[in-house]
């Protein structure tokens, strides 16, 4: 068995896992990161690359399609028609560079990288069954960041027709019908861009409405646009099987049968923390998460916890975060979780951005609201549907929250961040001079319409 050593052993090189070793080799620590497949994880191999990739083009293919009829800008255009296997290999190759930067950008780190799958002995010792070989490394400190995996439901387990995220963004062909398990930001992304590209589309959702983590407000637009696309929703409904093509459905007026070519369940995600020898350490969990502290420590000295595994919100930008920190922890700086918000954006059309607390009622609360109607720059894009939405303390002014829910409003998320990072006050925005014709200037005009100040409403 060959043998290594390190100061710093990453396993799985996911967003956080190759950023904290990265950021461990730029400080000059002994790194390796141990990966069973392709650098990037989830988010860059199978999720939010791809993912985006395929709303890209599906809404490319969309907007053919509408040129294709009478249309207010005048424009004429053949009837489009799309290889989605071609769409696949476009997809493809984006995701190759990126993961063969990562790879780039490991080794300028002087990261060492082994492939395989890790087992964990102890909490300084890891096998790996590596195409060479076995490897055992042995690290003065062990970082897990194996990540989490797509959800599955006794109803409807994976295989042949019953797909998972990552089979669905690898479809060659369009679904006649396409139904979907489950109505959270997944779910929609993909059903929206399918529903784009041709296929009939049925969303069932248990809970009472479409997700259901954000207010009505902001998923209200979402909803109607759904609707706009053909979209069927079906709240308050279970799925009870699928058979012959055809999707078994529970609402509350009983029993309904959905014929589906496809069926793609998105109910959430599980922490990877199975099939790697973690049970062994007897860690403290919460739930089915590894326990961390502020610094991402474990209940075990030397051995760290970032990413999927340590809980919600599950987001590729909270790894990251987690990951950079890690590496510096161990570096002996002083650090620890000190962030004030973590934007979350949902690619559905149009999308949704959060940063911070929403709407609560309470007394102290003051929420001002200024709507895409009243934007220059969203109406020359032809879209004005959704608002911004600025929550802010009565007596302080200072900002707690900022939401949005319009075409592009994904690029807003650093703004509405560092306004929350920053402590920045309803005034601070408002006083910010924002550049015309943009989308951000409803940014403004919202903390000017709290402020009993409003221009342009």
């Amino acid at each position: 068995m060959k043998r290594e050593t390190c100061k710093v052993l990453v396993i799985g090189a996911g967003p956080g896992g190759y950023v904290c070793a990265i950021r461990a080799g730029q400080l000059g620590l002994d790194t390796i990161v141990v990966e069973e497949k392709t650098p990037g994880g989830t988010c860059l191999n199978v999720g939010c690359i791809p993912s985006k990739a395929l709303i890209h083009a599906a809404e490319e293919f969309h907007i053919a399609t509408r040129f294709a009829a009478p249309n207010d800008l005048g424009i004429t255009a053949s009837a489009p028609e799309i290889d989605l296997g071609q769409t696949m290999a476009w997809k493809d190759g984006i995701v190759k560079r990126l993961t063969g930067g990562v790879g780039g950008l490991l080794k300028k780190a002087k990261v060492r990288t082994v492939y395989g799958r890790a087992n964990l002995i102890d909490g300084k010792t890891v096998d790996v069954d590596s195409p060479d070989g076995p490897v055992r490394i042995s690290a003065e400190n062990i970082v897990i960041a194996t990540g989490s995996r797509p959800q599955a439901i006794p109803t409807l387990p994976f295989g042949g027709d019953i797909l998972s995220s990552t089979e669905a963004l690898s479809l060659t062909r369009v679904p006649g019908r396409l139904s979907i398990v489950g109505g959270g930001y997944i779910g929609l992304e993909i059903g929206t861009a399918m529903a784009k590209l041709g296929a009939k589309v049925t969303v069932v959702e248990a809970a009472s409405r479409i997700l259901p983590q954000y207010d009505a407000d902001l998923t209200r637009p979402v909803l109607k646009r759904l609707e706009h696309l053909g979209v069927t929703v079906l709240a308050d409904a279970r799925a009870d099987g699928h058979s012959d093509g055809v999707l078994t459905v529970t609402t509350a007026e009983g029993q309904t049968a959905i014929p589906s070519d496809k069926n793609l369940v998105t109910v959430g995600r599980a922490p990877v923390t199975d099939g790697f020898g973690l049970e062994g350490l007897g860690l403290t969990m919460t739930g089915r998460f590894v326990d961390v502290d502020a610094q991402c420590r474990t209940s075990m000295q030397g051995v760290y916890a970032i990413g999927d595994v340590t809980g919600d919100p599950m987001l590729a930008h909270r790894a990251m975060a987690q990951g950079t920190l890690v590496a510096e922890v161990i570096a002996g700086e002083s650090r620890s979780w000190d962030k004030r918000a973590i934007p979350a954006v949902c690619f559905t059309d149009p999308e949704i951005v959060t940063v911070g607390s929403l709407p609560d009622g309470s007394t102290n609360q003051a929420v001002a609201m200024f709507p895409f109607a009243g934007n220059g720059r969203a109406m020359t894009l032809g879209r004005d549907d959704g608002f911004v939405r600025v929550v802010f303390d009565k007596t302080t002014e200072l900002v707690t929250g900022i939401q949005a829910v319009g075409v592009g409003v994904s690029e807003m998320a650093g703004e509405f961040a560092l306004a929350l990072e920053m402590a920045a006050t309803v005034t601070d925005i408002a006083e910010t001079i924002h550049a015309h014709p943009t989308l951000g200037e409803t940014v403004q005009e919202a903390a000017l319409k709290g402020l009993g100040r409003a221009l342009h409403i």
